[in-house]
């Protein structure tokens, strides 16, 4: 039997809302216990850094590259993160002894699949340094390097929880992540990483956040209010689901700047917010049609849980196709630190040498491992 491992997992999306950090003990196969977990905000100033970290990175051509200040920007995220772990151990009674390993993810600032290219800001060896703590990070790196989109990385974490879902659930499951860009996972009959399907299915909150932010200067609609005033510009909408993605032969892993807001002027606050929740609900549905068969239940976690718009959306759809739409909690699950989680897995994954992507979920060519160790001194 594998060895139990205690992982923290670091999470700081696409939304670049803050970082996500979850406690996990596992053998990096199905047994999994699920610990504490804490979200910790980015304030406006970092976020605009990391907005200004995205057009800076635009300049790449070569993984390693920090051209201008990018070099600075990842050490402050190297540090915010630092202290997170430290907050997070105090928070729950723990020293770093008593953590085997990190799973850091860093920041992505570019993601350009078609050029196998991938750029996750984060310096591993820093975090180490700091939290005195053992590191995994640049987990999508290899993945790329055997062929593959880098993307999505969750659905082993995935499989180990659809082997125990709760009694009653109908299967295949879906787990579904709407977090800035939306991502699904087909788990099958038995949850098992050799019947995984798994890949970005369009935008998530993403759309919304930019919108609501240009018109608002908040970062997101909170519980969907905004939205909930609104109407479908239909026209609208249609043309996101037009998209060449929905309909290419190859699903591909999608960057920030895949899709873009409306401009001003296209429609009301709330009919723009209610347009992209529908697009964001939509897109799913639209995507899932590449599974190998229709979900019958649909598990949601990531921040799009906690709009209730999308929600019902997404439900109306799927009950057209005989479908169930749940939130992870509903399940069991934590909706909102699985990513976190998910990292965590991956960290004990990687240490064992165990493969973090499959043909199915990022196009492969063959299941590998990833991830750069760093010992900490």
């Amino acid at each position: 039997m594998a060895k139990m491992r205690t992982a923290i997992g670091l999470m700081s999306g696409t939304s670049m809302d803050g970082i996500d950090l979850a406690l996990v003990r596992t053998d990096g196969h199905e047994r999994v216990e699920r610990g504490p977990s804490h979200y910790v905000p980015y304030d406006d100033g970092l976020r605009a850094r990391w907005k200004q970290a995205l057009v800076t990175a635009k300049a790449i051509t070569e993984r390693r590259q920090r051209p201008a200040d990018l070099a600075d920007a990842e050490r402050v995220l190297t540090l915010a993160h630092a202290a997170a772990i430290k907050s997070f151990l105090h928070r729950i009674g723990m020293t770093p002894g008593e953590i085997d390993v990190i799973g850091f993810h860093g920041q992505t600032v570019l993601h350009r699949p078609d050029e196998a290219l991938t750029v996750q800001i984060g310096d591993g060896p820093l975090l180490a340094e700091e939290t005195g703590i053992d590191v995994i990070y640049d987990m999508r790196a290899n993945d790329m390097v055997h062929g593959g989109q880098g993307a999505p990385l969750i659905p082993a974490y995935h499989a180990a929880l659809a082997s125990n879902l709760p009694v009653g659930l109908e299967r295949p499951a879906v787990f579904v992540n709407i977090g800035g860009i939306s991502n699904l996972t087909y788990t099958g009959q038995a949850g098992r990483p050799a019947e995984l399907a798994a890949f970005d299915s369009g935008p998530g909150n993403m759309l919304i956040d930019q919108w609501i932010e240009a018109h608002t200067g908040k970062a997101y609609d909170k519980g969907g209010q905004t939205a909930a005033r609104g109407k479908v510009i239909t026209a609208l909408a249609e043309r996101y689901l037009a998209s060449p993605f929905f309909s290419a032969n190859i699903r591909r892993s999608l960057d920030r700047g895949d899709f873009l807001p409306p401009q001003k002027g296209e429609a009301s606050l709330e009919d723009g917010a209610r347009t992209l929740a529908h697009v964001t609900a939509a897109a799913i549905l639209k995507s899932a049609s590449y599974l190998p068969e229709q979900a019958r239940t649909w598990i949601v976690c990531g921040g799009g849980r906690l709009n209730p718009v999308i929600m019902a959306e997404f439900a109306t759809l799927a009950a057209r196709q005989g479908a169930k739409v749940i939130a992870a909690e509903e399940a069991g699950f934590n909706g909102g630190s699985m990513e976190a989680e998910a990292w965590a897995y991956l960290a004990v994954r990687s240490l064992e040498g165990l493969p973090l992507t499959f043909p199915g979920t990022t196009g492969v060519s063959e299941p590998v491992t990833g991830g750069v160790l760093v010992t900490a001194r």
